[in-house]
């Protein structure tokens, strides 16, 4: 599995891509940052992530993108740029049928440390540890868009676990519902 892991921002954008599966060693292929100037306008910086992440996604064709789900904080004007950011992630994976997959940042830190409430320090060295790198990725956006896609591979077969069970749950009731359904029709048919 190859992942594209985003850590959504206007000013510095992160992004990693790992690959492997769960239970085995993974590989790091790309870490950097796409970074936009605070002194350009919103439509210009959204358009400048925008190329970065279409640049990610021709140079690594990852099958997956893992983006980091946007939390309130007390400063509503950097909710609103993470925001905006994360939606171009998507729309960028959209358009090309990839899946995306959104994680909490207590959910990242929880996968890769072991604690919800790790410190960026800890993140930063446990993706080290993990990928085998020789020093932790610079900024912390970077190595916060490895953690994601690191997130994802191993969240995501038992994710994919579950969804199936719930599908063949509904589906079992929905065919159910439909017998049930079915039979009280024919004993009104037989009533009348």
């Amino acid at each position: 599995m190859r992942v594209l892991g985003v850590d959504p921002g206007l000013t510095r954008c992160g992004v990693g891509v790992v690959e492997g599966v769960a239970g085995r060693p993974l590989r790091m292929l790309g870490v950097g940052v796409i970074r936009t100037g605070a002194d350009l306008a919103i439509g210009g910086r959204l358009v400048l992530v925008e190329r970065g992440i279409e640049e990610w996604l021709d140079a690594h064709r990852p099958e997956f993108v893992a983006v980091e789900r946007v939390f309130s904080q007390h400063n509503v004007r950097t909710v609103m740029g993470t925001a905006q950011a994360s939606a171009v992630a998507m729309l960028c994976a959209a358009r090309r049928g990839l899946p995306v997959a959104l994680h909490t940042p207590s959910e990242v830190k929880a996968a890769v440390t072991g604690s919800g409430r790790a410190d960026k320090a800890q993140v930063g060295s446990m993706v080290t540890r993990l990928l085998r790198l020789d020093a932790p990725p610079k900024p912390a956006d970077a190595a916060d868009a490895l953690a994601l896609a690191i997130c994802h591979i191993w969240r995501a077969p038992a994710t994919n676990r579950l969804q199936q069970a719930v599908a063949a749950h509904r589906s079992t009731n929905s065919a159910r519902t439909t017998n049930d359904t079915g039979a009280a029709r024919t004993t009104k048919g037989r009533i009348s």
